[in-house]
Parts: structure tokens; sequence; C-alpha cells
């Protein structure tokens, strides 16, 4: 049986991207390994194993490129309302609220912020399929 440990995004700035996943998410280096060309940080937020792997190559100055495939990361909070004024008034410029229901029936309710790198990430109202 296999489990899912983390997920790697490559970042230009490493300490902006800290505190933008520590101010949005809670989530703290957990571990950090220094090379000569590039440098892995690994946050990890108090509730799970999961980690968010920041690749940062030392020679970068341009942004990456997303293209067109990258799709998203999700985590899922408790009260989505008070967390959606809460990444406000971090001034993180969360997206409107949205409420999906394509038949009527609410089946996740959500916002999209974008990180630094310009990943998006989904905010999920913890509910049904959501845990």
């Amino acid at each position: 049986m296999s489990k899912a440990i983390h997920s790697m995004i490559r970042v230009l700035d490493e300490a902006r991207s800290i505190d933008f996943y520590n101010r949005a998410f809670g989530m703290e280096v957990a571990h950090r390994l220094d090379f000569s060309s590039f440098t892995l940080v690994y946050l990890k937020s108090d509730d799970g194993s999961f980690e968010l792997e920041l690749t940062i190559n030392k020679e970068r100055t341009n942004p990456y490129d997303l293209g067109d495939g990258y799709g998203h990361i999700a985590f899922v909070v408790d009260d989505l309302d008070a967390e959606h004024a809460r990444f406000g008034a971090e001034k993180l410029n969360p997206r409107k609220v949205v409420e999906f229901a394509p038949d009527g029936e609410i089946i996740a309710k959500f916002f999209f912020v974008q990180d630094p790198d310009g990943y998006e990430i989904e905010v999920l109202q913890r509910a049904g399929h959501y845990q």
C-alpha cells in the first residue's frame, strides 16, 4: 500500500513563499536540505503528515512558466467564510467564495488564491467528500 507524502513546486523566493504558506495555511518548515545549486524546504501543518516541498534553484532569477498543465493544490478548512475574511485581512487576495452546485445541490464551497509564484490553491469548506 502506498501513501502520498509530498507535492513539489518550484519557487523563486524562499522567504516570500515560506511567509505566504505560513500566513495562509499555518505551514511551518519541517525539514530543509541545502545543496550547492538548490535548496529543498519541506513545509508541514500540525494536523497532518503531508508536506509541500519548495524547490529553490539558486541561480534562477526569472519566474517559472507554469504552463497549461498545472492544476492546483487544495486545503480544507472548518470555517470557509472566516478563512476567506482572514485571507483578505492578511492581504493574500483571495478570490470570491463559490458554491459549486451543478444539479442544484451544493457539493462544494470554496475559493481560490494564488501563491507568490502564481500557483493556484483551492481552499474548501470541510464537508462531504472534502475532509
